[in-house]
């Protein structure tokens, strides 16, 4: 590896610190960046677990006033993602991710529209079955979407952020403060799976976790200061963004 790609991965890996714990999604970002410099796909995938964990890790400290007021009810929520994770980064290593990898901007777009209007969903889903039903149904989708975040995981952030908010945590940084933490339970358990079966480049994944520790404590900070429609907004540009980023890539040129 030479000092072009030394620079890349520390450069990307600060941007995708910064915007993974402001919205997530940043492995639009670093996924491509660690298979320009000659990483497979798979290994690419896999490192880039260990690579961004600090970008969730590290934001948690500056919602450490919200995690702390939620306590002992986000152990469910951990529970539910890191089982579903498990189940996901198995699949990873058993199957051919390129399969999975079709779903992707379908979900993608799914979590964006879910984030974007889960107020009204989140209302109707009330209505029509009690709060326990909607907390149910959002619990599903969670363990669902962990099997999604254990196997590829771009634009992860969104679908989290989304659940968050249909669950009852309508507050964007007390959402955020939730998509950090299952973030980076997951992302642990992920590591574990993949470093047993050999998938990660470690040294790509130190340089990696270098730069992203320092983007995703300032993400954080930016995140709490920023005004929480603009970040909504931001949020869901980005979403659409990245859906038709993934559309463009699985259906109209996809990548052999």
């Amino acid at each position: 590896m030479g000092y072009s790609d030394l620079f890349l991965l520390l450069g990307v890996g600060l941007i995708g610190g910064v915007w993974n714990a402001v919205a997530g999604g940043a492995t639009l970002f670093t996924f491509p960046a660690l298979m320009f410099v000659g990483l497979p796909p798979m290994v690419a995938n896999a490192t880039n677990y260990l690579g961004l964990l600090p970008s969730n890790a590290a934001a948690l400290l500056a919602y450490r006033t919200e995690l702390r007021r939620l306590g002992a009810t986000l152990l469910p929520l951990m529970l539910i993602s890191g089982l579903g994770a498990m189940v996901g980064s198995v699949l990873l290593l058993r199957s051919d991710p390129e399969t999975f990898l079709v779903l992707v901007p379908f979900l993608i777009l799914i979590a964006t529209l879910l984030f974007a209007f889960g107020g009204s969903v989140a209302d109707a889903l009330t209505r029509l079955a009690g709060g326990s039903g909607a907390a149910r149904l959002a619990l599903t989708f969670l363990f669902v979407s962990s099997i999604y975040g254990g196997y590829f995981g771009a634009g992860l952030g969104i679908i989290l952020l989304a659940i968050a908010q249909i669950i009852g945590y309508s507050d964007f940084h007390q959402a955020n403060s939730i998509k950090n933490l299952l973030a980076t339970n997951f992302t642990l358990i992920s590591i574990a799976i993949f470093g047993l079966g050999g998938l990660i480049d470690w040294r790509a994944a130190l340089i990696m976790m270098i730069s992203s520790t320092a983007g995703g404590y300032l993400g954080g900070r930016f995140a709490k200061m920023a005004n929480p429609s603009v970040l909504r907004g931001a949020v869901t540009v980005f979403g659409l963004i990245l859906a038709g980023t993934y559309f463009w890539r699985v259906f109209i040129t996809p990548v052999a």
